[in-house]
């Protein structure tokens, strides 16, 4: 497995006591690293500060993610200015126990942003890079983007959706 491009490991066995506030913030060569895996066309700047806690073996970071960055519009192309300022929990367990073969592990609703480890450290700069990708807008639209939609003849939400359809089988009905 390669190293992640915001890799910032902690030793689990070092964490205990007061929680450690880490200020984490990537360099250029991260950030360009992130933005091509990510599929952005840049991140002008990403940082987090990050509290991390440690109860028996679980490992609990909270803090927030800052970033500002560009993102392809999903309709033009043309880039997206967007920033980010998103507070975050990840819980770090160790990895579970296999009774051998492929076995699921069920979380439940409370459980989503658990991350398993395995070996003695955590990377926190990995849990950072992932919270930012998750906090960004999913369909990034530049100005301009519904009248190139429309012209590429998609759709809107109204025109498509089930009440449209509803609509024009009404409008079929009618004298």
């Amino acid at each position: 497995m390669s190293t992640p491009e915001f890799s910032r490991p902690i030793r689990v066995d070092t964490l205990g006591g007061t929680p450690p506030i880490l200020s984490l913030e990537a360099d250029e060569a991260e950030r360009r690293a992130l933005a091509r895996r990510f599929g952005f066309v840049e991140i002008k700047r990403l940082a987090a500060e990050v509290a991390v806690t440690r109860t028996g073996e679980a490992v609990t970071a909270r803090g927030t993610v800052s970033a500002a960055l560009a993102q392809s519009c999903v309709a033009t192309g043309k880039p997206v200015e967007e920033t980010v300022d998103e507070p975050f929990e990840v819980e770090f367990r160790p990895q579970p126990v296999s009774g051998g073969g492929e076995e699921e592990v069920e979380l439940g609703d409370g459980e989503l942003d658990v991350v398993f480890y395995d070996g003695a450290a955590i990377d926190i700069g990995e849990a950072v890079a992932e919270t930012l990708f998750l906090s960004v807008a999913p369909y990034p639209r530049a100005p301009g983007a519904e009248a190139a939609l429309r012209d590429a003849g998609v759709k809107s939400e109204e025109e498509a959706g089930p009440f449209a359809a509803l609509a024009a089988l009404r409008d079929k009905l009618e004298p």
